[in-house]
Formats: C-alpha cells, sequence, structure tokens
C-alpha cells in the first residue's frame, strides 16, 4: 500500500499537469476571495472566509476528478493494472493506497490557503479578530469533502480505460451528489419528502460543517460514502480478476 501511495504522489508532483491542476484551483480561489467584488472578502467588512469554504466545493467538482482521473484508466490502457493484480497485494490495498495518495494531494492543494487565514488573522481589526476554531472546522470538513469525491473519482476511473471519459464520469458523480439532491428536493411534488431527498445529498451535511459545527452524523455520513465507493471500487477490480 505504501509503495502505491508514493507512486501516485510521485507519478503526480512529477508530471506538470499536476502544478497546472493546483495553480488553477489557487488562483480560482484566490480570485473568488480577495478580487471578485462580489465575493470579494475585503468587501465584506467582518473577517471571515465564507467565501473559501462556500466555493472550494464547486472547484473541487473539477479539481479531485483531474487528480483520480489516471489512477487506474492509465494503468488499464498501458496493462500494468492485470500486473499490479498478479502480484502478492490485495486490490484493497492498492485502492486504499491510491485513496490516501489523492486526499493527500487535496490536503496539499489546501495548504497554501493558510495564507488566506493568516492574512484575515492580521487585518482583522483588532488583529486576530476572526474565529479561529470555525476555521479549523470548516477547514475538517472541506477534506472530508476532498475524500469522498477522491473516492468517486477513483470510482470513475475504475470503470474505464478513458483518462478523458474517467475525468467526465467523475465530475458527474460529484456534481450530482454534491448539488443533485438539494436541486430535487425543492422540486413540485415532493413537498413532503424534501427534507430526507436533501439529507441524501452531500451539500446538506457540508453546509454545517463549512460554519465550523461539527456533528458526527455529518462525519459519519461522508465516512459512510467513502467506504462503500471504495468497496464499489474494489468489486469492479475483482470482476476484472475474475473476468481475466
Amino acid at each position: 500500500m505504501l509503495h502505491i501511495y508514493s507512486k501516485e504522489i510521485n507519478s503526480f508532483l512529477n508530471s506538470l499537469i499536476g502544478y497546472i491542476v493546483i495553480s488553477v484551483f489557487l488562483t480560482g480561489l484566490g480570485l473568488l476571495v480577495w478580487i471578485f467584488p462580489e465575493t470579494s472578502v475585503l468587501d465584506y467588512g467582518y473577517a471571515d472566509l465564507e467565501t473559501l469554504f462556500s466555493f472550494s466545493p464547486y472547484i473541487f467538482i473539477f479539481l479531485v476528478p483531474a487528480i483520480t482521473m489516471r489512477m487506474f484508466a492509465e494503468e488499464k490502457k498501458s496493462g500494468t493494472l492485470e500486473l499490479i493484480l498478479t502480484k502478492p497485494v490485495s486490490g484493497m490495498s492498492i485502492i486504499i493506497g491510491k485513496f490516501l495518495s489523492g486526499l493527500t494531494l487535496v490536503i496539499v492543494a489546501l495548504l497554501p490557503t493558510g495564507v488566506y487565514y493568516y492574512s484575515m488573522h492580521s487585518l482583522g481589526n483588532p488583529a486576530g479578530n476572526i474565529d479561529s476554531a470555525e476555521v479549523m472546522g470548516s477547514y475538517l470538513g472541506l477534506i472530508l469533502l476532498g475524500g469522498v469525491f477522491v473516492s468517486f473519482g477513483i470510482f470513475a476511473s475504475s470503470i474505464t480505460r478513458n483518462q478523458i471519459v474517467a475525468f467526465i464520469l467523475g465530475v458527474f458523480f460529484c456534481f450530482v451528489m454534491y448539488q443533485g439532491f438539494s436541486s430535487i428536493s425543492i422540486m413540485p411534488g415532493v413537498e413532503g419528502n424534501s427534507l430526507l431527498i436533501e439529507q441524501l445529498g452531500i451539500s446538506y451535511h457540508y453546509s454545517s460543517m463549512s460554519k465550523g459545527l461539527i456533528d458526527s452524523r455529518d462525519a459519519v455520513y461522508f465516512l459512510t460514502i467513502i467506504i462503500i465507493m471504495i468497496g464499489s471500487t474494489n468489486l469492479v477490480l475483482k470482476s476484472k480478476q475474475w473476468g481475466s
């Protein structure tokens, strides 16, 4: 598992696309947080990073599949996946190694945003007039959300040998699970079950965590989805073994 983990990390960071993906993510967030007048924290009048945690999920929808799209698709296309599966390492170890590497890369992409927190901490009047506990809780929610999106992206990559298709499927899965259920819950005819439908979606559980409110039920929801998607990816790999 550690070999798979380090291999994926090195492969991503040694490629130009890796730095492009992270640069686009940070540039997009920077524009939203500091430049665009409709969302700039400088126009709020108080020290707050709500813009960062509100818009990051939508950027993650594209960022995370870009990170995960090659993890299985490329190995299937090159034929190395079959070789890996013949070695004395379980399919689950391979999946967990790739999942942890994807989650690590998400965290690496988030690390530079710590500058935003430091800036808001310094710009506050008085200095330090920012709820640090809320910010840390919000970062935890964003990391859990990133983990869920990584699990979707890895599953998408496992069912195709084309990286572009894996990216499109990953974006689709992430978008539907994040925004789809909330949109369905406000449709006419579902008023009686609107709350239940909304609770099935990711945005419902992320919204409270993005405000720094840590609820164990939200954490369990995220971890459950991750486990389900990792298990689903394992089933896909097993089907490839049985079919070979």
